[in-house]
């Protein structure tokens, strides 16, 4: 089993638009893209808690 060649593709693309139709994709592509960018925050943000206070 190796990579997804071309025919693969496009025929993964087919089933998707059959189960969800035309109208559905860019919701369900909306909602991953703000879920993506809320991890991308939230581990910023825990990355600059984690870091050591500087004290002067």
């Amino acid at each position: 089993m190796g990579m997804l060649g071309g025919k693969e593709w496009i025929l993964i693309i087919i089933v998707v638009l059959l189960l969800f139709g035309g109208k559905k994709i860019p919701e369900l592509m909306r909602g991953l893209g703000s879920g993506i960018k809320e991890f991308k925050d939230a581990t910023k943000n825990e990355e600059k808690d984690n870091e050591p206070k500087k004290e002067n």
